[in-house]
């Protein structure tokens, strides 16, 4: 069996205002992407990684992450798209080979490998997996009031890692590419073709830096990671 990882790294990050793209953004001296990318690359059941990344960046990724940290998982660095599906896509073209395929966010770089391995093992049973947290504050449905409270038993904030049959995820995203439709997460593109994905459940910790004060939390919580 052949398990690819996508680490998605495609966006521009204008949301953190810094002058070059988030996933460049040095947590604890060291990138944010290669800190996602050396779980990856240590990961036992990983064969090779696909690395997507903005428009033309191609050449900076080769040699200022991948070179500079020694990543030998790395097969493919590709353009992403317009959108971070379209970039999905991308990936997904170049790791066909693959039986099963690992999508991450290159920004999260605090996932756990256990959580990597349940999603790969659950993505075996059930064809999908993802990553996510139970709710535990009280959701409100609103209009500029309050409508009403959603109850929150059987609600889970998705995360990345998602894992999937390749030829599953493929297929979902060429009909949702046929169809123009454009979904908040890969898992909601299995959804449309009535499918059910499972759910593994995750850290905390793997938080999704997209701003500053998500730099500054992650730098804590990778010192109490490593504590």
């Amino acid at each position: 069996m052949i398990c690819a990882a996508i680490v998605t790294a495609g966006g521009i990050g204008s949301r953190m205002g810094a002058d070059i793209p988030k996933q460049y953004l040095r947590l604890a001296g060291v990138p944010i992407l290669a800190r996602t990318l050396s779980i990856f690359e240590r990961h036992p059941e990983i064969d090779f990684i696909v690395l997507t990344t903005p428009g033309g960046h191609v050449d900076y990724c080769l040699s200022e992450i991948v070179q500079c940290y020694g990543f030998r998982k790395v097969r493919n660095i590709v353009q992403g798209g317009r959108t971070r599906q379209q970039s999905v896509l991308n990936g997904l073209k170049l790791a066909e080979d693959a039986d099963f395929v690992v999508i991450h966010d290159g920004v999260r770089p605090l996932v756990k490998a256990s959580v990597i391995s349940g999603s790969i093992e659950k993505a075996k049973l059930y064809g999908s997996a993802i990553a996510a947290c139970p709710v535990r504050d009280t959701v409100k449905k609103s209009d500029g009031f309050n409508v009403d409270t959603m109850p929150r038993e059987n609600l889970w904030l998705a995360h990345t890692p998602q894992t999937f049959r390749t030829s599953l995820i493929l297929e979902a995203h060429e009909k949702a590419l046929a169809d123009g439709f454009t979904g908040t997460d890969d898992a909601s593109l299995v959804e449309r073709l009535g499918l059910k994905v499972a759910i593994v459940p995750d850290s905390d910790y793997n938080i999704k830096i997209t701003s500053p004060q998500d730099l500054a939390v992650a730098e804590k919580l990778l010192i109490l990671q490593k504590s």
